[in-house]
């Protein structure tokens, strides 16, 4: 049998915190290994326990859950932990941030039990971290904000189809979507997916969509 997907679940309000791993701990395929009220909390536990996943609110005392994610998923972290942000806020500042500091998707806490269910196992596996949906929404919202005054670089190392890729990804189209654009198939697009994340160092598609603002390849 496949080992249960491990999770920590880090909130400062205790009914919040204790219905999250309730709903979590039913199913046959995770278990939540810890529980915390705060961010400081969350990194130690995370040291000691390893889990896979980490159910994350954002504005928690001691240590905000956007400092925490950091310090779990950062760029520099060397073993980084799998962040999923859980929060009251529908795309403001403090999402936005949480992406930037390695988070690998989020969910509104008013979102049903089955999507909360779901955002944990496909933050677990690595795959569709944002539903498009959301990315559409998080890309229009803070475009201005991600895109710098430079030009993109000349050296991009990517082919001119990666490229494509890359900017129907930042539009927050589906893998299915890109391949009707295109007219490839699924498969196809799951492998130059791979390959922009591989050449540009990239963890996955939220920093992508990060990433192709930032360098002014969409608009």
């Amino acid at each position: 049998m496949t080992a249960p997907v491990r999770v920590l679940v880090c909130d400062d309000q205790v009914m919040v915190r204790t219905g999250l791993a309730t709903i979590i701990d039913a199913q046959p395929d995770l278990e939540v290994v810890g529980e915390c009220g705060d961010g400081r909390a969350a990194v130690d536990l995370a040291g000691r326990l390893r889990p896979d996943v980490v159910v994350m609110d954002v504005r928690m005392p001691v240590l905000d859950g956007i400092e925490a994610t950091r310090l779990l998923a950062g760029a520099r972290v060397p073993r980084p932990v799998k962040v999923l942000v859980v929060t009251t806020f529908n795309l403001d500042e403090y999402v936005y941030e949480a992406l930037r500091a390695g988070a690998s998707g989020f969910l509104l806490k008013d979102a049903p039990p089955d999507q909360l269910l779901h955002g944990i196992r496909t933050v677990a596996t690595g795959a569709a971290l944002l539903d498009p949906e959301v990315t559409r929404q998080l890309v229009g919202l803070f475009a201005e904000r991600i895109r710098p005054a430079a030009a993109a670089p000349h050296d991009l190392p990517l082919t001119p189809r990666e490229l494509e890729v890359l900017r129907l990804i930042a539009d927050g189209r589906s893998n299915s979507e890109i391949a009707g654009v295109l007219l490839i198939s699924q498969e196809t697009v799951k492998t130059f997916v791979s390959r922009i994340l591989t050449k540009l160092h990239l963890r996955d598609r939220v920093q992508a969509v990060v990433y192709a603002y930032r360098h002014g390849l969409v608009t």
